[in-house]
């Protein structure tokens, strides 16, 4: 007697992994630093006991769509929410994307977007970054007209390498994917709102654009897993089709309600981390030996001019860890760092000052 095998089309599909160690300073799933106000946590607890537990959730998520939109300055019908972007990027390629289908990447970017796609038995295509970590729009344009992918996947600010897209750009990714007449454009915003340009206000009930992001970075709820998509009425319609009913907890829905409560907290936190962000980069920039990248997002990606695993190494030594890309694709010898708090961010700045003169010698 055997097991049964899996989905022949999954090949040698690996699980995405973000390997966690004991250690006293850790900067590298670019959570946010800081836990949720207390006065959130109070009041979303005492909400919650108001719930009731033994009937199923708002199957549309009436009131968090509501108040997601109006603090964008949207219509309700244009929101879908789900557990974290992850899952919104996993309805919008079981929707519009699948079997005999192709999806468009731009690497190196987010590992869960080809992921998802393989997972959804939807063809990826890649095209290549610059040397900057950019897009070209022109070179996107011809790689959309040739293969024309179902859904074109843009992360801005793109992770790892934190590089933020113009206006312009996604503005001709929009025209291309229209000219060809039959694809969608998904702007995975999860470090939205640290960066100085978003594809929001962009979005039309008569254009193919979504724009992805979460509650995970900027309202300190990544254990809450809470995303959400903002895109025409129609699109959002067929993801509710797509999504298993009931998907999203009562507390979920509450706690990303209660969240829009403390929205001058939040952007006090924004401004915060993306402060740090710069205070950080700085002083990364005067170590010898390091390639700081630019980043419109609470992260900062950098190159070593040497061994990075080796370099990654002596830090967890040190019982710091950030995210190791040192062997990954395109991005030899890069470490990404996320901004953690002054003195999280301090100890690595000190250790890094040591390892890398211990390297040097």
């Amino acid at each position: 007697m055997s097991l049964p095998s899996p989905r022949p089309d999954r090949g040698a599909l690996e699980g995405y992994h973000s390997p966690q160690l004991d250690v006293s300073v850790r900067l590298n799933t670019n959570e946010s630093p800081y836990e949720p106000p207390r006065e959130f946590v109070d009041a979303w607890l005492e909400a919650l006991r108001q719930v009731p537990l033994n009937r199923y959730p708002d199957r549309a998520a009436t009131e968090l769509r509501r108040g997601i939109a109006a603090a964008l300055g949207q219509p309700a019908e244009r929101v879908f929410a789900a557990n974290g972007s992850n899952e919104v990027l996993q309805t919008l390629l079981l929707t519009y994307a699948g079997p005999g289908r192709r999806s468009l990447v731009f690497e190196p970017t987010y590992a869960l977007h080809a992921h998802i796609s393989h997972i959804t038995a939807t063809e990826v295509v890649t095209a290549e970054r610059a040397a900057d970590f950019t897009v070209s729009p022109t070179e996107a344009g011809l790689v959309i007209a040739a293969e024309r992918p179902a859904v074109v996947l843009l992360c801005s600010p793109n992770n790892p390498t934190g590089t933020v897209e113009s206006r312009a750009t996604i503005e001709a990714l929009l025209a291309a994917v229209i000219d060809h007449g039959q694809g969608l454009l998904v702007v995975d915003e999860a470090y939205g709102e640290f960066a100085d340009e978003s594809a929001l206000e962009l979005v039309a009930d008569d254009v193919p654009l979504v724009v992805v992001r979460t509650y995970s970075k900027v309202w300190s709820l990544a254990a809450m897993r809470l995303g959400f998509a903002v895109g025409p009425p129609s699109i959002i319609e067929e993801l509710e089709k797509t999504v298993l009913p009931y998907h999203l907890a009562s507390a979920t829905q509450l706690a990303g309600r209660e969240a829009l409560r403390f929205d001058s907290e939040m952007r006090a936190r924004v401004d915060t981390l993306i402060s740090e962000r710069r205070r950080l980069a700085a002083a990364l920039e005067r170590l010898p030996g390091l390639t700081v990248y630019p980043s419109g997002a609470n992260f900062v990606l950098v190159r070593v001019d040497g061994d990075g695993h080796a370099l990654w190494q002596r830090l967890v030594e040190r019982g710091i860890l950030v995210r190791d890309f040192s062997r990954w694709p395109r991005l030899d010898n890069c470490l990404r760092i996320t901004v953690g708090t002054p003195e999280e961010d301090d100890a690595l700045i000190t250790a890094l000052r040591e390892v890398l003169t211990e390297v040097a010698a």
